[in-house]
């Protein structure tokens, strides 16, 4: 019997491959296709081994043909698995498996007329009567599967109410697994049927959510803590929805929020605080923790309660001063949180009395406290970004901010970011006060250390443990904003960071060629990706006059940055270069003309890149920023580029019917150069097929008009 059940088990698993991969059932004759159910169903609660393979099977088989209106007696056989006393435990599991790999992978409208059949086994699977554990785990996980086919049985009160009472004895099982797949249900349940909710949450769903927030088991707690990040998503949704009908004038809006989590926020909240306090100074950054999830919950209801949210979270602030860090960084980390949701002008008050603390917390001896802090410095800075013009303010901010930037790679990944919203308030502060006919400040709070600034971002691109915390990507996003938003008495260090960006690409190049494994290759073609986003924000930024002399050493860099591109397929690199080249067009104009020649190879090598789309959209639009540029003196280049913009487009209209970046782009570019007079002869060479007629229709009008 084993070795009839092994050989059963390696049948069932390459027949649900072929079912799943290669759609080949259907194609069997309806003889063979009975037989084989025949037999597969017969497995079913046969298996030593968990999960059932001939579950998996038998849903893929019903998959394929439900929603041919075959096979439709598959769900109540199930179902008398599951209900028949005599049934075997095994039989029963794997049964209740079968229906939740149906539910997860069928169209809804496939199981029409069968969703009371499927409760009918989920719910007696569920029943506390159930003495094995497994029957009742894949009873609910089945339930979690189905529930968005259950919306008429939820829509009636007494087959509703029937449902919830078998969840909510299942959030009191003994067995932690199935305790954590009811609550999952809880949390869906509230996703899809909100509306149905008030009663449940009087009489059950607040103190089981409650209580399963406040467990020592950290599946139980996070599921508790999702419920009520759903509850205040669903909320915060429903507010936005009334607000939007009020603006239209609406005359009947009206608020559809049972205001669940305003009327819980005094018994959640002080939880959500609790557990972001308990948490182990070597949790891994990447896992995700009871303290974490309640961040979460807190900054969601924060955006629901909205001002509320303020009157719940004060007390707790006295821990800026706990000397146990744990209590310290959660004080913080609750700030932080909290930002979002109440209204700016109340909270900038609290937010320049908190600064200090925050400052001041970036020199603690635990790491997770300066982490934390450089973050919430960073989300305050966003929030109340007039807090950027307070002189005094920036005498303690700048100095903690220089000194994060050389800590751990963690809190100088978020100091980066820190300094960007500290950079943008006070540039967008410096517009609202005047700008000259560019539309730049002359000046703004942060000239006199922006220098500095530039200079300490660059020496953190070359920081050894630069690729921890993804630090060195984000300094280099961070140094991009910096130059963005620089006003014009720092333009000569906007000037000079172009010779450094230009050098580092040199030695980046030498470096690839050094580069032994291919994740240091990898590595390296991220930091040129990174380096030509970073030479567009200065070419932007560059004054007319400087454009010829300095044009000339970037457009060098970056056709050695092309040719190595091309040579190894880098597509993210060519597509950031051919970027910085169109910026590059733009500000020299007619002048870019003497680049055409060496520029040409790599323009059509990626216009006919089209496996890679975002490439050959970079293309397209760099071939209309080269015809605004050139002007008259595009038309020499025209045959050859109009050729392949034709074959970019037979290619993408093939694929599907969806029209894609470059297809627009490229619609784009042919009327915006109609004016020029390229061979209409390039447009009838190309053969169309039926879904290019309306490209044709296009290029018709084109032709016309010249």
């Amino acid at each position: 019997m084993g070795d009839y059940i092994h050989l059963m088990g390696g049948y069932i698993g390459k027949l649900t491959a072929v079912l799943l991969q290669n759609f080949r059932w259907l194609r069997l004759t309806g003889t063979v296709r009975e037989e084989v159910k025949r037999n597969v169903t017969g497995t079913l609660g046969t298996e030593p081994s968990r999960p059932s393979i001939a579950a998996q099977c038998v849903a893929a088989i019903a998959c394929a043909e439900l929603p041919q209106n075959l096979w439709p007696d598959v769900i109540s056989l199930l179902k008398t698995n599951v209900t028949t006393p005599t049934s075997s435990e095994m039989l029963k599991e794997s049964s209740l498996e079968t229906i939740g790999y149906i539910c997860q992978d069928i169209d809804a409208r496939a199981l029409d007329g069968r969703a009371n059949d499927v409760l009918t086994a989920i719910v007696h699977g569920m029943r506390p009567e159930e003495v094995s554990a497994n029957v009742r785990l894949a009873a609910t996980t089945a339930l979690l599967n189905s529930l968005e086919f259950t919306k008429t049985n939820f829509e009636n009160e007494a087959e509703r109410n029937i449902i919830m009472q078998v969840v909510c004895e299942s959030t009191n099982s003994s067995e932690q697994r199935v305790k954590v797949a009811s609550l999952q249900c809880l949390v869906r349940i509230m996703q899809l049927y909100y509306d149905h909710m008030l009663t449940y949450m009087q009489t059950a769903l607040f103190q089981i959510t409650l209580n399963a927030m406040k467990s020592d088991e950290a599946e139980v707690s996070m599921q508790g803590m999702e419920f009520w990040s759903t509850v205040a998503e669903e909320e915060f949704d429903l507010a936005l929805d009334y607000e939007d009908a009020v603006e239209r004038g609406e005359t009947n809006a009206k608020c559809n929020s049972l205001r669940f989590m305003e009327q819980a926020a005094a018994h959640v909240v002080p939880v959500l605080l609790e557990a972001m306090a308990h948490h182990d100074d070597g949790d891994d950054e990447d896992e995700w923790t009871p303290a974490k999830a309640a961040g979460v919950c807190l900054m969601l209801a924060a955006q629901c309660v909205r001002d509320d949210i303020v009157n719940h979270v004060i007390p707790f602030f006295k821990h800026f001063q706990n000397p146990d860090w744990k209590y310290k960084e959660a004080a913080i980390m609750a700030f932080g949180s909290i930002l979002d949701g109440p209204d700016p002008k109340k909270l900038t008050p609290m937010a320049k009395e908190a600064l200090p603390q925050i400052v001041s917390a970036m020199s603690d001896n635990n790491v997770n406290v300066r982490d934390t802090a450089a973050w919430a410095l960073g989300r305050v800075i966003d929030t109340c970004p007039e807090l950027a013009s307070d002189s005094k303010l920036l005498e303690t901010v700048l100095p903690a901010l220089s000194n994060g930037l050389h800590q751990e790679p963690r809190v100088a990944n978020n100091v980066c970011w820190a300094l960007v919203s500290l950079v943008k308030a006070s540039y967008d502060s410096a517009v609202a006060a005047g700008t000259d006919a560019s539309g730049q400040p002359e000046t703004f709070s942060l000239s006199p250390v922006f220098e500095a600034m530039i200079s300490e971002l660059i020496k953190i691109t070359e920081r050894a443990d630069g690729n921890q915390s993804n630090l060195r990507i984000t300094a280099y996003e961070a140094l991009m904003e910096l130059i963005k938003h620089s006003p014009q008495d720092c333009y000569q260090a906007v000037r000079n960071t172009t010779v450094v960006i230009l050098k580092k690409l040199e030695s980046l190049l030498q470096m690839e060629n050094q580069a032994a494994s291919e994740a240091d290759k990898a590595q390296v073609r991220d930091l040129q990706a990174m380096l030509c986003a970073t030479l567009q924000s200065v070419t932007r930024k560059m004054q007319p006059a400087d454009i010829p002399d300095v044009g000339e050493h970037i457009m060098t860099g970056l056709l050695q940055i092309m040719a190595r591109a091309t040579a190894t397929k880098s597509n993210a690199v060519m597509e950031e270069a051919l970027l910085a080249v169109a910026c590059l067009a733009e500000h020299l104009g007619k002048g870019f003309d003497r680049y055409m020649a060496v520029l040409k190879p790599y323009l059509l090598g990626s216009l006919t890149n089209v496996e890679e789309t975002q490439v050959c959209a970079a293309a397209v639009g760099l071939v209309t920023d080269l015809s605004r540029a050139l002007e008259a003196g595009i038309l020499p280049h025209m045959d050859d580029l109009v050729e392949k913009l034709i074959l970019c487009l037979q290619v993408f209209s093939n694929i599907d019917n969806k029209p894609d970046l470059a297809s627009i782009r490229i619609f784009s570019y042919l009327f915006d150069v109609k004016m020029y007079c390229w061979p209409a002869k390039m447009v009838k060479r190309a053969p169309l097929n039926s879904k290019l007629c309306n490209f044709h229709f296009g290029l018709q009008i084109i032709s016309f008009h010249v």
